[in-house]
């Protein structure tokens, strides 16, 4: 088959350990080993989101007060530069020598009037407690929402509405090139005026972009890779169940969690009903279950 498969960044990360270079390494691998199994026989986009490992940049950025700390869209560039990276060296790894992998910044065009710029929902950076949220708020000007139990730092997330690099990527794919592309959704600019292009300051969700790449290159299925076994109804709750196969209609009629589900459920749905194929969400080590349709929650057209 050819597929998008979209890492979730709390995949590369966990969410309960520290940043530190050994751990992103550490996930990167386990990743990695779980990817390979299935690249071998398929055609490949792999994306992957950036929340943790951007939010540590900007946290790193705003550590250095001798200048104004990096834009969002040069922090995005470098995550996706640091996560290719790890994830192209250990594909190489474990893949023949005859299997190519490339990793490719990946410049994404968003709307500069879309209203995600005012409402900012794309969590980033560490968990905090709320005492520590309401002190970062106050000092740098952040925006916070809960994410679980804690607090983090949330950012504005417009949607991906063309990606310019995409005729490198569908070249690359058709010669057999394991693609790592868009990774955290990729690195958000908008019309320049005069002409050509400008950062803009905003992280994208990676599971809509990896949509938008999966609908434009005709894959055969959209898998987004997360930390839980699948979607499920009333999540935290004593009646939380997970939801198999299912169709974008079916799911319209439940309410998810911004920022986390929500845009994986959304993503899905937007490919499904755009390619009328077949897109799947569940855990990574599931991933062969989740391509043969056997595990997570599979989301089908209507008329399947």
């Amino acid at each position: 088959m050819k597929l998008v498969l979209a890492l979730g960044g709390n995949a590369l990360l966990r969410r309960t350990q520290l940043p530190s270079a050994g751990n992103q390494l550490d996930n990167v691998r386990i990743a990695c080993a779980q990817v390979a199994r299935v690249a071998a026989a398929h055609d490949m986009v792999l994306t992957h989101g950036n929340g943790p490992q951007v939010g540590l940049l900007a946290l790193q950025s705003a550590a250095y007060t001798a200048v104004d700390s990096y834009t969002l869209d040069v922090l995005d560039a470098e995550s996706e530069g640091m996560l290719g990276y790890l994830l192209e060296q250990e594909l190489a790894n474990l893949l023949p020598a005859s299997r190519a992998v490339a990793s490719l910044l990946t410049r994404v065009e968003v709307d500069p009037q879309d209203p995600a710029f005012l409402k900012p929902t794309k969590p980033i950076g560490p968990v905090y407690t709320r005492p520590e949220a309401d002190d970062l708020a106050r000092r740098r000007q952040w925006a916070m929402a809960p994410d679980g139990a804690g607090w983090r730092r949330v950012v504005a997330s417009p949607r991906p509405v063309r990606v310019p690099a995409l005729g490198v990527i569908r070249s690359l794919l058709g010669q057999g090139v394991l693609v790592i592309a868009a990774g955290g959704g990729g690195i958000p600019v908008v019309p320049r005026p005069g002409g050509g292009m400008q950062g803009a300051e905003a992280v994208i969700d990676k599971d809509l972009c990896s949509a938008h790449i999966a609908t434009a290159l005709q894959v055969d299925c959209l898998v987004i890779a997360t930390d839980v076994e699948a979607v499920y109804l009333d999540w935290g709750l004593p009646t939380q169940r997970a939801i198999g196969r299912t169709t974008p209609e079916v799911l319209a009629a439940h309410l998810f969690a911004a920022g986390s589900m929500a845009p994986k459920v959304e993503a899905a749905c937007q490919f499904v009903r755009a390619s009328g194929r077949r897109a799947a969400i569940g855990a990574l080590g599931d991933i062969e279950a989740l391509l043969a349709g056997d595990a997570g929650t599979q989301i089908t057209p209507l008329a399947a």
